[in-house]
């Protein structure tokens, strides 16, 4: 009884909002005009791109940015970007270059063409307010000499140049891998230096006989102030075009560059790449609404109406996007998807007031039908709106971790509001005029009055046809003209018969099995995805460097720092032990590990602190192949005795071209180790910032789908006068999550951002969709349950139809952006839209035919008010035989 009376209120207060706007048609047509046009003109004023794509991409809150703080402040991490190597991730300005021979050739034999590429990179010139800036005046500088920092390759190089100069061959330079001796005595790791690396067969010290490619890196000091990092910023970009130049004069060597701001650079160009396919689409969906509107009867035909209808959602969408920028909003390209989101939620509230106007009876004023389709639509889209809000308002919460999904729910949440308030403000405004046009007998494209029939009899065929008001098909059998609409007529004449046949039947309960194999089969190899060229264009330099890199220098993981934090025993056998377990199974750059090993090669006894820490200090780092290691140890001291207070190693893992699931893995291996073992340490690259989010983008869509779901059944509860409504609802919605969730997975989609984004969104387009089917089915009067399926398709079918082609339609030019993140996010939409409409005309229409609610109790109830009144009419003739006629 609650649910009845709290489902008549809302059709009531929806009835007289429709019978206001009607009566207020030009108020409502002004207001959101005014609204778009101001805040369209901060959004060209105020349009600023995000360039920090950290925030945007990595965790705001994650447990590497706190051992990010403490490994800076043990150790400066700016002095540190060479040894904490990482792919894509590394912090600050920085130049890097790949140079890569030709197939079968070797990059070693060419060092003096290398040497003058480096050169030239040293010699460049940067103007900067009249002062010209070079490498030397920018980059990082060493602690011991106070010179540049460069990659120890440059030094293998000069070798290998020196002895072709003086006839030798390059075998009499020795070069091992990973570690390799160089000319000062120092033992250097070039693991990712040097890359498609052929070992000397049967080789100890694994001498390299040739490899493919070169990775040099140039790093760039960091101030922390304005003016330096312009001047980092104008030398990465002549960086980046001398790299171009070098190119065309070396053919013989492929050079691939890649600077700090590339990233972002190809990270913003999806936008750039995106503009003209956007308005491509945004024509595609305006031609498919004005078309699916048309009728051949020129007085009740609405395609102005399916055109103004998209061109609703796309101001309410302007004015969003004005909103956002007003509030100091920055754009990124993950929003991309807001106007495609935004669209197909809007649509169908568009295509459901034109269906519901079509079931008003035409001889009702305008104004009482337009109320009449506020009554019957406004109820089931102002719960779904409030649904698609709820969803994306937890997005953007402060559970939320990554700043794109929030800032991306953020404005979700401001569209799907603004969409709501256009859709019964100006679309109904102009549905009260297309009504008054229409009550008025004028043509629906021409806004002319319609002729009468005997004046369109006497004219020709071609007149006749544009004129035609549906007359001719109109009998004194059919009480609803609209039932000529093409698709409505195709539901009701062919669809509904063909898919509630007995025979189809066992076939959609086959497809249906096969579907949800391929989900449940999907949904086992989710493949987490925290890979950033996911993200950028797909034709992009980053996008190309990253790849040869992956194929010729995954062969380590990024260097892991190190950081053991608290004063430590390091002459204790047993913390030696401990030490060399932890560091087991990985290439260790350590100062431990060689000052052990000069203990040993100069049979010197270390065994008690003073001793230990008096010849590390007046022997070992005093010598010339040692003195690095200064930077890797803090010593105290108190009185007259030094202390090692905190130090660092760094651990290199073998690894394949799957680097970065292998160096997750590495991550969630050591942390655990660092609360349980006596050595109080951490582990830290700049790459795990980014790589911490991998176990929250699984769960995020999860919680957010079963919180949706849960949400689901408690609001409809009072909203439906039938709870199976909301049994079946909630069943076909999961359905359709999981299906997407795990084709998507088949279609080699990971799980990033984007596509947990999309699995929200499809939670709410699933419910939009079947929500209207659903309700109308179980709350449905007919004797069988084929006749109520068949007319929930006939009442909410063109509506639904209408909506997804128009959806689906509209993503087809996303095919064919060069972009990683667009090719995600079309792979992802497209699922959706396709298992939403796979539910709501195939499976739903037969799997209802099978399972409660029966009808039956309906059918009893008619023949009980038949029985009753043939005995009223009985009596009525026994009390007055003569007047049977009458009765």
């Amino acid at each position: 009884m609650l649910r009845q009376v709290i489902h008549r209120g809302l059709q009531s207060f929806f009835y007289k909002l429709g019978l206001f706007v009607s009566r207020h048609p030009v108020f409502f047509l002004t207001v959101p005009a005014v609204l778009t046009i101001i805040f369209g003109f901060s959004l060209l004023n105020r349009f600023q791109p995000d360039t920090d794509l950290e925030s945007l991409v990595a965790p705001s809150h994650s447990l590497a940015k706190i051992e990010r703080s403490l490994a800076s402040s043990l150790f400066s991490l700016d002095q540190s970007k060479s040894q904490l190597y990482s792919d894509l991730h590394t912090p600050g300005r920085y130049g890097r270059v790949i140079l890569l021979s030709k197939p079968g050739g070797n990059i070693l034999h060419q060092a003096d063409v290398i040497l003058q590429i480096h050169r030239a990179v040293l010699e460049m010139k940067v103007n900067y307010k009249g002062y010209n800036y070079t490498f030397s005046h920018l980059c990082v500088l060493r602690n011991q000499d106070k010179k540049c920092v460069l990659d120890d390759i440059i030094s293998v190089l000069e070798d290998l140049r020196q002895a072709a100069l003086s006839n030798k061959t390059t075998a009499r330079v020795q070069v091992s891998y990973p570690n390799t001796k160089l000319k000062d005595g120092r033992s250097s790791f070039i693991g990712h230096q040097l890359g498609g690396v052929m070992e000397v067969p049967n080789s100890k010290d694994q001498r390299v006989k040739s490899a493919r490619a070169i990775q040099i890196t140039y790093y760039l000091q960091t101030y922390g102030s304005v003016t330096q990092d312009l001047i980092g910023e104008k030398w990465e970009s002549e960086f980046c075009k001398l790299m171009h130049k070098m190119q065309l004069d070396h053919q013989d060597l492929q050079l691939y560059s890649l600077a700090s701001f590339s990233l972002w650079k190809d990270f913003h160009q999806t936008s750039l790449l995106a503009r003209g396919k956007i308005l491509v689409s945004l024509m595609l969906i305006l031609l498919t609404a004005t078309l699916s509107s048309s009728m051949k009867d020129c007085l009740r035909s609405k395609p102005f109406l399916g055109l103004l209808g998209v061109l609703t959602i796309c101001i309410s969408s302007v004015t969003a996007a004005g909103i956002f920028f007003i509030t100091d909003g920055k754009y990124n390209s993950t929003l991309l998807g807001i106007p495609f989101f935004a669209m197909g939620h809007g649509t169908k509230g568009v295509f459901e007031l034109l269906s519901g106007w079509r079931r008003t009876r035409e001889n009702l004023p305008f104004k009482d039908r337009v109320a009449d389709a506020y009554s019957d639509v406004m109820v089931s889209y102002t719960m779904t709106s409030s649904l698609y809000f709820i969803a994306f308002g937890m997005g953007a919460s402060p559970f939320t971790n990554i700043e794109a999904v929030k800032v991306f729910c953020q404005n979700m949440c401001v569209s799907i509001l603004l969409n709501y308030f256009y859709i019964f403000s100006f679309f109904g405004s102009c549905l009260v005029f297309a009504g008054q046009l229409e009550q008025n007998r004028y043509h629906s494209i021409f806004c002319c009055k319609i002729p009468s029939a005997e004046y369109l009899d006497r004219k020709p065929v071609w007149f006749q046809t544009m004129m035609n008001d549906g007359h001719q098909h109109s009998s004194h059998h059919e009480t609803n003209p609209y039932q000529h609409h093409f698709i409505q007529h195709f539901l009701r004449e062919h669809y509904n018969e063909w898919i509630t046949n007995i025979y189809v039947k066992p076939f959609v309960v086959i497809l249906y099995l096969i579907y949800a194999s391929f989900s449940f089969m999907g949904c086992l190899q989710i493949n987490d995805g925290a890979n950033i060229i996911n993200l950028l264009a797909s034709e992009s330099p980053s996008v190309s460097y990253a790849l040869i890199q992956q194929k010729y220098f995954s062969n380590y993981s990024p260097v892991i720092g190190f950081y053991i934090y608290e004063p430590l025993e390091y002459w204790n056998g047993t913390v030696q032990e401990d030490l060399k377990t932890l560091s087991q199974g990985f290439n260790t750059v350590s100062w431990i590990e060689q000052y052990y090993q000069f203990l040993r090669v100069g049979n010197i006894s270390a065994t008690n602190k003073s001793d230990f820490i008096s010849i590390l200090q007046s022997n070992f780092l005093k010598k010339p192949e040692f003195q690095h290691f200064k930077n890797d140890i803090i010593f105290s001291k108190a009185g007259d005795e030094n202390n090692i207070i905190a130090s660092r190693l760094y651990l290199v893992a073998r690894t394949s071209e799957n680097t970065q699931r292998e160096a997750v893995e590495l991550l969630e291996k050591l942390r655990p180790l660092s609360l349980i073992q006596s050595i109080k340490f951490i582990v830290f690259n700049p790459t795990f910032v980014f790589m911490d989010h991998y176990g929250l983008s699984v769960t995020m869509p999860v919680l957010i789908s079963g919180f949706g779901i849960l949400l689901v059944l408690i609001l409809t509860f009072f909203l439906v006068i039938h709870p199976l409504g909301n049994f079946w609802l909630i069943l076909s919605v999961t359905s359709i999550e999981l299906g997407v969730l795990g084709l998507m997975t088949l279609w080699n989609v990971d799980m990033d951002w984007i596509s947990i984004l999309c699995l929200i969104y499809t939670l709410n387009f699933a419910i939009d969709h079947c929500a209207p089917l659903l309700y109308t089915f179980v709350l449905a009067t007919e004797h069988t349950r084929t006749q109520c399926i068949k007319n929930s398709l006939q009442e909410h079918g063109t509506a639904i139809l209408q909506n997804v082609s128009s959806f689906l339609i509209g993503l087809v030019p996303l095919l064919f952006v060069p972009s990683n993140l667009t090719f995600t996010l079309f792979k992802c939409l497209l699922l959706a839209g396709s298992c939403t409409l796979l539910h709501c005309f195939v499976i739903l229409p037969v799997f209802l035919t099978f399972f409660p609610p029966s009808k039956k109790h309906h059918k009893k109830k008619k023949r009980a008010k038949r029985k009753e009144r043939e005995e009223i009419e009985c009596i009525e003739i026994q009390e007055n035989p003569d007047h049977v006629t009458a009765v």
